[in-house]
């Protein structure tokens, strides 16, 4: 099979003649990757040229983010009225993003067609647009302080990715599209389910019905304990989530068990990466269940921190391939 024909199977609950894909959902942290030069890796390769090295599967990311303007500080305020969210509307939503999405789709387009790789669409969501441009504190005010700006902002994002799905689907049809949302931290989402069917959810299933049409899935990108917060994405219409941080207190095997139709990606726990053979061993044997049920992808549950090695990488990723094709026999 080809390594898109791999990841295709399993968002569809198919199986694999060979092995799973093993994929990386997010490029390494840059202090890993100059830890790891330091280390042996060789120097100057590009991305594309780091997966090949380790033996991991490409899972491309084509992006349409709306361009907010840079807050003065991390999770500050880029607009605190509607007057200055009017101000940088346009700036926000260039028609330039759409057209840099459809060149880098022409691009990777043949590698696409051939089976080599596969492709994440990535937009913003409608919980984290917004903490983009008031800043994450005033965010979750706003959905009490300002709810008729937040809902012209999310109209307005609606818009926006429906003209990113309608340029890229002309191009491809990529694997699936994946939302970023962040709307779980560690003890549950930061918001009620009113306000997510509020605020989220409508613009979810209007995203949703376009995308299914199309053949193509969706999956949310939300870090914490997500639990509580898939039914609520089911109930929208979205196929799967992702990164599924153990720390959180994700339990992988129990989510494929409860919802046995719905994608998941990630749950490789990263902070037993510095631990040894062993230890990594042990958590490719927790996952196992779970990467023989059907939908699950596995792979790092963030980006791999600077604190591992590149012998212990390496681990891994020896463990990796003999697991993803454990899984199918």
């Amino acid at each position: 099979m080809t390594a898109r024909e791999r990841f295709l199977a399993v968002l569809n609950g198919k199986p694999c003649d060979d092995r799973l894909p093993m994929v990386e959902w997010a490029p390494w942290w840059d202090k890993t990757y100059i830890r790891w030069e330091q280390e042996g890796l060789p120097a100057g390769m590009d991305y594309v040229k780091s997966l090949q090295y380790f033996g991991l599967d490409e899972l491309h990311v084509l992006a349409a983010a709306p361009n907010v303007p840079p807050a003065a500080a991390h999770g500050a305020a880029v607009i605190t009225n509607e007057s200055e969210y009017e101000t940088i509307k346009n700036e926000i939503f260039s028609d330039t993003i759409i057209d840099t999405l459809v060149d880098a789709a022409k691009i990777v387009k043949s590698r696409h067609d051939s089976g080599e790789i596969s492709i994440r669409l990535w937009i913003d969501g409608f919980f984290w647009f917004p903490r983009r441009v008031f800043g994450i504190e005033p965010h979750l005010f706003a959905f009490y302080e300002e709810p008729e700006l937040m809902h012209r902002m999310n109209n307005d994002l609606e818009l926006f990715n429906m003209h990113a799905l309608e340029a890229i689907f002309s191009v491809l049809k990529p694997e699936f599209v994946g939302i970023a949302e962040d709307m779980s931290y560690n003890n549950g989402p930061m918001l009620s389910q009113d306000m997510f069917n509020e605020f989220i959810k409508p613009h979810y299933t209007k995203l949703t019905a376009y995308i299914r049409q199309n053949n193509v899935k969706t999956l949310v990108d939300s870090d914490g304990d997500v639990a509580m917060l898939i039914p609520w994405l089911i109930d929208a219409a979205i196929d799967g989530i992702y990164p599924l941080e153990r720390q959180a207190g994700v339990d992988i095997n129990k989510f494929t068990k409860e919802f046995p139709e719905f994608v998941f990606l990630g749950g490789y726990d990263k902070m037993v990466m510095d631990k040894g053979e062993a230890a990594i061993r042990a958590e490719f044997e927790r996952l196992l269940p779970a990467m023989r049920s059907g939908r699950f992808i596995p792979s790092m549950d963030h980006q791999t921190p600077p604190g591992v090695s590149l012998e212990n990488y390496k681990i891994y990723m020896r463990f990796f391939k003999e697991y993803a094709e454990k899984a199918v026999r």
